[in-house]
């Protein structure tokens, strides 16, 4: 599966190519959009088995119009999520929780797109990265598993569909104990294989092979890094909750079946005490590598998508 995010990825005058050339692979593709360029480039794709929109909604109207700093764009999004619906394409929601979102009004969204025919929700709570624009309304693990809690509480036979596992939203609700797998998602972007995961920028390298065996990964995840004492994003965990499942299929079973508990005593959480201090290098880094980019050849970029 490859996940194509952004920034805005519809930006890019090639892309069409690529998602032809990545799904002319076998692979399933999760093209991810704001949707405000939607409707003026949805022309340019076909509707295929494996392909699917993954439009950026943090809740209803006025909390993503909030979320986004701009007004009007909770309406341009389920308009184009409506047109391509309705031209067969499948389409998903990627929606990322803040401080001081409200249960009820998630529960509500929540109801407001499953009406809309979307195939799946991925929900995550908000995580203050290096280079978050408003770092300050983020979520803290606590606060994050109560939020989902009283969500899910409110979710019982409304038929919403989440396009992630249900050992990660039981993980969500406070019920495992799970440490992050950062290498379960990787992320590549122009300058290489981003070191260690989506959100954090630490460094690149040439191959996912060096990725893999250059990269310390203990030096990483809640408990063991100040960068990531809250984060309880897919990127990292999802991964864990799959591998999770592998080994454990009645206890996956379980939570699919009845769904994320609500109540009761939370799984323990993980401790910070020995977490080492946050090391903010990420400016250094892209600057690096826009130099190195500065001095290099242009390759044709579909050439490098096939």
């Amino acid at each position: 599966m490859v996940a194509i995010a952004g920034g805005e990825p519809l930006l890019h005058k090639e892309l069409p190519k690529i998602v032809e050339a990545i799904l002319a692979r076998g692979k399933f593709v999760y093209l991810c959009s704001n949707a405000l360029l939607l409707e003026k480039r949805i022309e340019q794709y076909k509707p295929h088995k494996n392909f699917s929109w993954d439009v950026h909604l943090d809740g209803d109207k006025d909390m993503h119009d909030h979320a986004v700093s701009q007004t009007g764009v909770y309406d341009r999004a389920v308009s184009a999520i409506k047109d391509a619906k309705q031209r067969g394409f499948r389409v998903c929601i990627n929606a990322t929780l803040f401080d001081g979102a409200k249960p009820d009004r998630v529960a509500s969204f929540l109801d407001d797109v499953t009406a809309m025919g979307i195939d799946g929700v991925m929900i995550s709570p908000g995580y203050a990265y290096e280079r978050a624009p408003d770092r300050e309304h983020f979520l803290n693990r606590q606060k994050s598993k109560q939020l989902f809690r009283d969500i899910f509480s409110r979710g019982a036979s409304k038929g919403w569909k989440f396009n992630q596992s249900s050992l990660f939203l039981d993980f969500l609700a406070g019920n495992q104990s799970y440490v992050c797998t950062p290498w379960g998602k990787p992320t590549r972007n122009v300058f290489g294989w981003q070191r260690p995961c989506y959100l954090l920028g630490e460094g690149y390298t040439k191959t996912f092979k060096e990725l893999m065996e250059s990269t310390d990964w203990d030096r990483y995840g809640t408990g063991n890094y100040e960068k990531c004492a809250d984060c309880m994003v897919h990127s990292g965990y999802e991964a864990t909750a799959v591998m999770d499942a592998v080994r454990h299929p009645l206890k996956v079973l379980s939570v699919a079946m009845h769904g994320p508990r609500t109540t009761g005593k939370m799984a323990p959480e993980i401790p910070l005490d020995q977490q080492r201090p946050a090391d903010y290098v990420f400016s250094r880094h892209v600057e690096q590598k826009m130099a190195e980019l500065a001095h290099k050849p242009r390759t044709h970029v579909t050439e490098a998508a096939e």
